[in-house]
């Protein structure tokens, strides 16, 4: 009976302890969950999920979740990050349309009094149409637009003072349309937007391109134009530049972690985030969806929150919209 007692107690302890493993229960980064502030299929989602499945594969974390809290642009996924002050086992997934949001909703929360982890990518926007529009090009596009701006419905990923709305509403500036005539129609993000495109329910969508890579790929989608410095690799499309169009628009995303972390509990999470950034795979990441390495932490991505809160106020308070 000892024996067999002694047997039993081995195979427990033996058990328990290859339980205990990087991706188990525990402190830190063992519990950590991921937050995105948009619908499955956005841009959000996509840098998320990725981004996760790096550091799992990579065992820089253990087994993360990821969810989707939907609502307001962002602003009801800000709203549960700032009241779970202290918890350092959340991250968020972000970027400019969370910031836009936030004044368009008349919330209080603002991305600048989160605890910032770090910049990730930036990318430029994209003017896409579904395979069977009649605007071949984007000068096709412009004219239409010019002519009865009203009739011409643009949609975006993000609600207004997000990317998907500010873009356009630049890019009318820029040809000489009063954006407030501009009809815009904003989606709860890119899955909805890329529904709609595919329904023929708008006429061209604004949007980041890596959401819709397999679509263009397929000639579902067409892209008239981007609004970088540079054309998008793989994608047969000229910048709004070379389109004869002063701009050039960028859009950026970002981790934030709740507010009253200890520095202890932050640098841990930076240093994942930093690990991550290091890796070949989110390099090849970075290629596979048209994203710019954009990484950035400490006071620089601080400062950088606090600069996009006023911009995006200003430019709001110009349209009429705060």
């Amino acid at each position: 009976m000892r024996k067999r007692l002694g047997v039993i107690l081995a195979l427990l302890l033996l058990v328990a302890a290859c339980g205990v493993t990087r991706g188990d229960d525990g402190e830190g980064l063992h519990r950590i969950r991921m937050m995105v502030p948009n619908s499955p299929g956005g841009g959000y989602d996509l840098t998320a999920r990725t981004a996760v499945k790096v550091m799992e594969d990579k065992d820089i974390t253990g087994r993360v979740e990821v969810f989707n809290v939907i609502g307001a642009g962002g602003t009801v996924a800000m709203a549960r990050l700032m009241n779970e002050s202290g918890n350092n086992d959340l991250m968020m997934m972000m970027g400019l349309g969370v910031v836009g949001a936030g004044y368009t909703n008349g919330s209080k929360a603002r991305v600048s009094n989160a605890t910032p982890l770090a910049k990730m990518v930036e990318e430029p926007e994209g003017i896409l149409v579904p395979a069977d529009s009649p605007f071949k090009t984007v000068d096709d596009l412009i004219r239409a637009w010019r002519a009865n701006p009203s009739s011409v419905t643009i949609g975006g990923g993000s609600s207004p003072g997000g990317p998907d709305h500010l873009f356009p509403m630049e890019t009318a500036e820029a040809v000489g349309i009063d954006p407030t005539k501009v009809n815009y129609i904003s989606y709860d993000g890119g899955g909805d937007l890329l529904t709609a495109l595919l329904g023929n329910k708008i006429a061209a969508g604004t949007s980041g391109l890596g959401e819709y890579v397999d679509q263009i790929e397929a000639g579902q989608v067409r892209v008239l134009a981007v609004s970088g410095s540079e054309r998008v690799a793989d994608v047969d499309a000229p910048t709004l530049r070379e389109a004869g169009i002063d701009l050039e628009f960028t859009n950026w995303r970002g981790v934030l972690a709740p507010p009253g972390l200890s520095d202890a509990a932050r640098d841990e999470m930076v240093a994942a985030l930093t690990e991550l950034h290091g890796t070949d795979e989110w390099r090849e990441a970075l290629s596979k969806n048209g994203w710019t390495d954009a990484f950035e932490t400490g006071e620089p991505f601080a400062q950088f929150l606090r600069e996009q809160d006023q911009r995006v106020e200003s430019t709001l308070t110009e349209l009429g919209l705060v």
